[in-house]
């Protein structure tokens, strides 16, 4: 994969210090770069360290995955200059949460809050969890809401954000299992994003897939029930055990 021309995404140990990482720093021994970052929450940090964090790639994945599905980035006032990412589910899909959550904790202040509302007349539960405000959340918003939208979009260099990882997230969040095949529910995506999206899965990871539309207005990616061992191949090893169901 060519590296990708944005400064925070790139892959290496350049992140604030003041964010401290797990164990006491006296270990010679080799790890990926962002798996050792241990859980920040109910610890604060000034503009200047969080203006120096960068997102290794794993995390960027993960988090790309989430902005393509359920997940939403954010200003929390119109005097913020930064965004935050936050992650909702329902309580029936706790685990998942929890899941990325510790996934991404390093980047979070508090832990996830119980969230009550209502949806098509019916109480709703959930968990919910947002990350701190800071400039590299900024230039993920910037990726998939240009010139300030609030409409989401599909970057158009998808091809280099979709990683194995991230598809694994989109999938978890937006899949849904067929009697045959696997539909991407894209629903809230144009067609051109849908079909820029389904190329990337064309190409990039070779599967058959076409479009299929929920209603006129609404295209879904489809892949085809002989891809189905392939895509699995890919995504297996991100995939969070109560979301397995949508692999069979």
């Amino acid at each position: 994969m060519p590296p990708l021309s944005w400064p925070h995404f790139e892959n290496r140990r350049s992140y604030s210090t003041g964010i401290r990482q797990k164990g006491s720093g006296t270990s010679s021994n080799l790890v990926l770069w962002g798996t050792n970052l241990s859980s920040t929450v109910g610890e604060r940090f000034t503009r200047s360290q969080l203006s120096m964090v960068k997102l290794p790639l794993h995390i960027q994945s993960i988090m790309v995955g989430l902005i393509l599905s359920d997940d939403w980035i954010t200003f929390d006032s119109t005097r913020s200059k930064n965004a935050l990412l936050g992650f909702k589910q329902s309580v029936s899909n706790s685990s998942y949460l929890w899941f990325v959550f510790n996934l991404l904790s390093h980047y979070c202040s508090s832990y996830p809050s119980l969230v009550i509302g209502v949806r098509q007349g019916v109480r709703y539960y959930g968990l919910q969890f947002k990350t701190r405000a800071m400039p590299c959340i900024t230039e993920l918003r910037n990726l998939f809401y240009p010139e300030l939208s609030k409409t989401k979009a599909i970057p158009v260099n998808i091809y280099d954000l979709l990683t194995p990882a991230a598809l694994a997230h989109l999938i978890m969040g937006d899949g849904s299992i067929q009697r045959s095949g696997l539909i991407i529910c894209t629903d809230s995506y144009t067609e051109q994003d849908v079909v820029r999206l389904m190329n990337v899965l064309i190409i990039k990871y070779r599967l058959d897939c076409t479009l299929r539309y929920h209603t006129p207005t609404q295209p879904r990616i489809y892949i085809k029930q002989h891809s189905m061992p392939l895509l699995r191949s890919i995504i297996a090893n991100h995939f969070h055990f109560s979301m397995e169901y949508k692999l069979k």
